[in-house]
């Protein structure tokens, strides 16, 4: 009986939740505190080892089977170890999810919703430098880009679901008939939730397995092996701030035998992930086999957000000066690892010279360098594979008569796996690096007639598989509306006179279709939509006196 009370109070709560709003950003400039902790973090962690475990039911499991984190930047230093889950764990993390959700679930809403509301403030205070650092040295990522990530939109997520989620609740029916009382209920899934998060943005290892969890939900969370350490940091506040032991587990390993034992249950009910649309492929057709074969009680919620081939389309009305810079930042912030990287852009034949000059000298003036040297505009890419993967394509422009390099395609693994900033010219639109993701600071440029600009409008809607982000630069009203019209499909977030990247929790929701996943649109409402799942009660107050009705009655 208590059990139920507290579930009805669970989904018809009528506490508020604090109105969120955007996490103030600070630019560590010279003699600023923020600039000295964060320093004195990075200094740190660069010379100690971290020892991560597996967590299962909050006890930490060390399996010996050990992997190493490496500073990207400088990959000689062993950044952390972290002990691989197998399936005596992952089996073990399964049955204590199932035993934990019982509780969980009925937990009032405004219960689980502080646990999120107080993890946000911890990154804000307590852990907000470790995690930084932990971002820089692990991924890669300089001062601002951490900034914007492992703090800022974390801590955003962690603000505004809570807010979305109270939104969800508050939907019910709005009629009633007399003597009854209609209403919903949001129930979470019935099973757990996969958590598979990637490597570039620690903020996204915040959010997939937190957003499912916030709505009754456990989960189990399989970080990316090249960034666990600050996903660790995360999972950290998580439990500080009184999430109950099992709600989610934290599971770094293999993701081929993480993903295949736990998309092989019959209590798999849904996956929260982030990264290859070829691996996304790979779990969609092993959760529709396993559909088939009746394996599960249900049909699992699959949510994702996948790869990307974004542009940037200038129209020759465009502000030059604004599309060169935005392209500059977009293409190669974070050595062009977002799923929302600028990685082609279409250029006006008549703007063309202009634009190639300020290019190129705009990258001359980038440095290059460690992740925690705080003058560096751009450091290494995260590994080797993924060094050796967008070598491959600058070699394949080197030889190409259909691409030529204006600047850049130096390649240095000598110490950290270094690329650098790179331009592509490409003669014919369908040269590879236009088409396919490289996931690295690749920029690939085709240069149109500009008497045919719709016809150049249609070769960016249709020369990627992907649908992510996509920008329009133009003063002309109708240029404006004649691209967002065209390219209403190519890009799930549309910026105008803007870059392509930098989407921000509580403004812009994030997401795109096609290649790029299933546009379920992290940031806002629509994702945890996908958590739930709706029950639909009808209470009548008033007694049933007959099964007759009035118009059966005989006119004699």
């Amino acid at each position: 009986m208590l059990r139920n009370s507290f579930k009805l109070m669970s989904q018809f709560s009528r506490a508020s939740i604090p109105t969120p709003i955007n996490q103030q950003l600070y630019n560590y400039e010279v003699g600023s505190v923020q600039r000295k902790l964060l320093k004195e973090a990075c200094e740190k962690l660069r010379n100690s080892t971290i020892d991560i475990p597996c967590i299962v039911g909050g006890k930490e499991i060390r399996t010996g089977d050990i992997q190493k984190q490496l500073i990207c930047s400088d990959h000689n230093k062993v950044l952390a170890t972290f002990h691989q889950a197998n399936t005596q764990v992952l089996q073990e993390a399964i049955d204590n999810s199932l035993e934990a959700k019982l509780k969980w679930e009925t937990l009032p809403f405004e219960a689980r919703a502080s646990v999120f509301l107080k993890t946000a403030e911890l990154l804000n205070t307590k852990y907000r430098y470790e995690v930084m650092a932990a971002t820089m040295l692990g991924q890669g990522k300089t001062v601002w880009q951490a900034e914007i990530d492992s703090t800022a939109e974390s801590i955003d997520f962690l603000r505004f679901n809570p807010k979305y989620a109270e939104e969800i609740y508050s939907q019910q029916p709005p009629a009633n008939s007399p003597g009854v009382w209609n209403r919903v209920e949001y129930r979470p899934l019935e099973g757990y939730v996969v958590a598979i998060s990637p490597f570039n943005f620690t903020a996204i290892g915040a959010n997939l397995p937190s957003s499912p969890a916030l709505m009754g939900n456990v989960v189990l969370w399989k970080p990316a092996s090249t960034a666990v350490l600050s996903n660790y940091i995360v999972f950290k506040a998580f439990r500080e701030a009184g999430l109950p032991d099992g709600v989610i587990q934290f599971l770094p390993g293999s993701g081929r035998v993480i993903g295949d034992f736990l998309l092989d249950n019959k209590n798999f009910a849904g996956l929260h992930f982030t990264g290859s649309t070829g691996v996304f492929n790979g779990i969609y057709k092993r959760t529709a086999d396993n559909l088939v074969k009746g394996l599960y009680r249900g049909y699992p919620r699959i949510v994702g957000e996948t790869g990307g081939k974004d542009f940037h389309f200038l129209h020759n009305s465009g502000d030059v000066e604004l599309f060169v810079n935005s392209t500059l930042r977009a293409s190669f912030e974070y050595q062009g690892q977002k799923c929302s990287a600028c990685s082609r852009a279409y250029v006006p034949q008549s703007l063309w010279p202009e634009i190639k000059e300020k290019l190129v000298s705009g990258v001359k003036q980038m440095k290059m360098g460690q992740s925690d040297d705080f003058s560096t505009f751009m450091s290494a890419v995260i590994d080797k594979n993924s060094f050796n993967n967008i070598s491959s394509y600058i070699e394949h422009a080197k030889t190409s008569p259909d691409a030529e390099i204006i600047v850049g395609g130096k390649c240095d693994n000598s110490v950290g796996w270094f690329v650098e900033p790179t331009i592509i010219h490409c003669k014919d639109p369908h040269y590879k690096s236009m088409e396919e993701e490289i996931f690295g600071p690749v920029l690939s440029i085709y240069v149109y007639e500009d008497a045919k600009f719709e016809e150049a409008l249609e070769l960016c809607d249709t020369t990627s598989p992907y649908a992510l982000t996509g920008s329009i630069f133009s003063t002309c009203k109708y240029a404006i509306n004649t691209a967002s019209h065209k390219l209403r499909n190519a890009a799930g977030n549309f910026y105008i006179n803007d870059k392509c990247t930098g989407a921000v929790v509580g403004q812009q929701p994030f997401g795109g279709a096609r290649a790029s996943g299933t546009n379920d649109k992290a940031g806002s409402y629509l994702n945890l939509l996908r958590w739930v799942s709706a029950r639909t009660i009808k209470e009548n107050w008033l007694p049933v006196t007959t099964w007759r009705y009035p118009h059966m009655d005989s006119e004699n």
